[in-house]
């Protein structure tokens, strides 16, 4: 018995240690950078190096956020980032309730489903020139509702596929009983199947927004003025030929971490329930 106890509380132990070891390699990057957001710049790389700033300033931060536009760029990417986790959660649900629920003919659902999830396995970059042409064709270059739709037609199809494994795990007979009461397929879908899927919608709006949030690459060609450009794109542009602007990067960079951790700690009930409820499934 004792040998066993003693057992357990290695294990304890060791399991303790290996999620305190996580977090410092999960969390050290984020304080360090915000770290660096309140040092001089020669302090940010002093050797040995200061862990805690010594003077702390908010240089940065005023040189970021006043003598620079960006809150201009953390206005575009907000705007941007939840209009398109908006347009992806409410489609993607809709589409994931069809392949979950509607009979098809042969094997239809599953190659829909294959085809939805092949698009996500394309890389970002290889549509580049065609949304490129396709939106200076209409007039849509350097505008926040192009980067919405592009971010969109990456985000919809794994949000659809997210959502549709949640309807799957959902009991189909809640809603069969909803219906004989009298209520339509639809208003089973608004009253029975959304509100039991919340956990799956707080997982796959987090998930979105985390991607709309930090993507660079798509932003980046089809941008070019801080009308319509986002923080990433904001926050590369202070590396310039001459000289890399660190102080300035970590005070913009720490303030984009804020609303994705604002964000996830309201969702952070849902969340957790939704990513353990639901798994991807064919």
């Amino acid at each position: 018995m004792a040998h066993r106890r003693k057992r357990i509380g290695i294990q304890r132990i060791a399991a303790y240690a290996t999620i305190a070891v996580a977090l410092v390699v999960t969390l050290f990057p984020v304080y360090w950078i915000a770290a660096n957001s309140f040092k001089y710049d020669i302090d940010i790389f002093s050797i040995p190096p200061q862990w805690v700033p010594a003077n702390p300033t908010s240089k940065h931060y005023h040189a970021a956020f006043v003598e620079r536009p960006f809150l201009i760029y953390a206005l575009n990417s907000l705007i941007i980032a939840v209009s398109t986790t908006l347009v992806s959660v409410v489609f993607g649900s809709l589409a994931g309730y069809a392949l979950a629920r509607f009979q098809y003919p042969g094997r239809w659902r599953y190659q829909i489903s294959f085809w939805i999830l092949s698009t996500r396995m394309m890389p970002p970059i290889v549509t580049i020139i065609p949304l490129y042409i396709a939106f200076n064709y209409l007039g849509m270059l350097n505008t926040k509702p192009a980067v919405i739709i592009a971010y969109t037609a990456f985000n919809l199809p794994f949000a659809t596929w997210m959502m549709k494994s949640y309807f799957q795990d959902l009991p189909v007979e809640l809603e069969e009983a909803a219906m004989v009461d009298g209520d339509t397929r639809w208003g089973a879908f608004l009253h029975v199947a959304l509100p039991l899927a919340r956990p799956g919608l707080a997982a796959t709006a987090i998930f979105c927004l985390i991607i709309s949030w930090n993507e660079f690459l798509l932003a980046l060609i089809l941008t070019l003025t801080e009308r319509s450009q986002t923080l990433p794109i904001g926050i590369a542009g202070r590396v310039t030929q001459y000289n890399t602007y660190w102080g300035e990067i970590s005070a913009a960079g720490f303030t984009a971490c804020i609303p994705i951790m604002i964000f996830a700690f309201v969702v952070q009930k849902h969340l957790v329930r939704g990513i353990s409820f639901g798994a991807v499934k064919g």
